[in-house]
C-alpha cells in the first residue's frame, strides 16, 4: 500500500462522526422503469411497459445522503412543499440518519421531483420535472436564515448545494458563509452560474468545466480565473473524464480521473463535494480532501442514478 493510500484511509477514518451542515435545494429522484419492445402507433415514441419504480434522495438531499453514508453526522437546511412528496422526502432523510430540524415546509411550492422514465437497460426515455424555482423570500427566508445560523454553530463544515430551485438566495448563502467563517470552519459551494455573486467568502467552490467557463466568459485553461470571479479562497473544477483541477493556497494540482468504467454521471458532483467536505471537516488539506473526493467520484459514475457511496466502498477502493 502506497503512502498516499495510507494517508487517505487515515483521513477517511478521521472523518467518521464529523458534522456537516448542508444548505440547499432538496429533491426526490423518481425512476419509472420498464421494458421497450415497440414504437407507439400514435407518435414516433417508444412504448414503455411498466416494470417497477424507485425513489432516491436527490439534489442537496443526495449530498447529505453521501455525507451520512461516508460516516459523517449531517443536518440539512432547505425547503419542501406541503405535499406527499415532501412527506416522503423528510421520511427518507430521517431514515438515512439526517437531521431535518432546519427544513421548512413552504405552502406556496411543490416539493421538487425529477421523474425519469428509464428502460430496464438503463436508457433514459424522458424526464418530467415537478418544481417551483421561485426564490424564498419574506418571513420564510428569515426563518431559514435563522435555522442555518443555529445549525452552523454545531457543524465542523458547511456545504451549500445550489440547484437554483429557490432555497439558496444571497441572504441564505451569506448566512451560511458568515456563520462558518465566524467559527473558522470550511464552507464549500457547489455553484450555479446565475448565483456566483452569492458565494463571496467561501472556502472552495466546485464548478464543472462548463460552469467555470460560463462564469469567467472565457475558455478555462486553469482555475485562477474561476477563483478570482467567484471571490473565494480555492476552486476545484470537475472535468468529467479528464478528472479535476484544483487551485488552492498551496498551488495548482491536476487530479486525473479515477473511474474504471462510466455508467451514469448523475449525482457524481454531489459525491465529490460530500467527500471533499468530510475530508476538510476531518482536518485534511484541500489537496488530500480532493484526492479522496476523486476516488469517491470514480465509484459513483460506475453506478446508475444518484447513489450514496459508503465509507466501506471508499475504503476498499483506496
Amino acid at each position: 500500500m502506497s503512502v498516499e493510500q495510507t494517508d487517505l484511509r487515515a483521513l477517511l477514518e478521521r472523518a467518521r462522526g464529523r458534522s456537516v451542515l448542508i444548505v440547499g435545494d432538496l429533491m426526490i429522484d423518481h425512476f419509472v422503469i420498464g421494458r421497450v419492445d415497440r414504437i407507439s402507433p400514435e407518435a414516433p415514441v417508444p412504448v414503455v411497459q411498466f416494470d417497477h419504480e424507485s425513489y432516491r434522495l436527490g439534489g442537496a438531499a443526495n449530498v447529505a445522503h453521501n455525507v451520512a453514508a461516508l460516516g459523517g453526522a449531517v443536518e440539512i437546511a432547505g425547503l419542501v412543499g406541503n405535499d406527499a412528496e415532501g412527506t416522503r422526502l423528510l421520511a427518507d432523510l430521517r431514515a438515512a440518519g439526517i437531521g431535518t430540524a432546519a427544513v421548512i415546509a413552504d405552502l406556496g411550492r411543490c416539493t421538487t421531483r425529477k421523474l425519469r422514465v428509464v428502460t430496464t437497460r438503463n436508457q433514459q426515455v424522458a424526464r418530467i420535472d415537478y418544481e417551483c424555482d421561485r426564490a424564498v423570500e419574506g418571513e420564510l427566508e428569515e426563518t431559514l436564515v435563522r435555522k442555518i445560523r443555529d445549525a452552523a454553530a454545531r457543524a465542523d463544515a458547511v456545504l451549500i448545494s445550489d440547484y437554483q430551485k429557490g432555497a439558496v438566495t444571497r441572504a441564505t448563502a451569506q448566512a451560511a458563509i458568515g456563520a462558518a467563517k465566524a467559527r473558522g470552519i470550511p464552507v464549500l459551494v457547489d455553484p450555479k452560474v446565475a448565483h456566483i455573486d452569492h458565494y463571496a467568502g467561501a472556502s472552495v467552490v466546485t464548478p464543472n468545466h462548463h460552469e467555470a467557463e460560463a462564469v469567467t466568459l472565457q475558455r478555462i485553461r486553469n482555475s485562477a480565473d474561476a477563483r478570482s470571479r467567484a471571490a473565494c479562497d480555492s476552486v476545484l473544477i470537475t472535468r468529467g473524464e479528464h478528472g479535476m483541477w484544483l487551485l488552492s493556497t498551496d498551488g495548482e494540482f491536476d487530479l486525473p480521473a479515477d473511474a474504471r468504467e462510466v455508467s451514469d454521471v448523475t449525482g457524481a458532483g454531489d459525491t465529490v463535494i460530500a467527500a471533499l467536505a468530510l475530508g476538510l471537516a476531518a482536518g485534511g488539506s484541500l489537496k488530500d480532501a480532493a484526492r479522496l473526493a476523486n476516488r469517491a467520484a470514480g465509484l459513483a459514475v460506475a453506478r446508475f442514478g444518484p447513489v450514496a457511496i459508503t465509507a466501506e466502498d471508499l475504503a476498499a477502493a483506496l
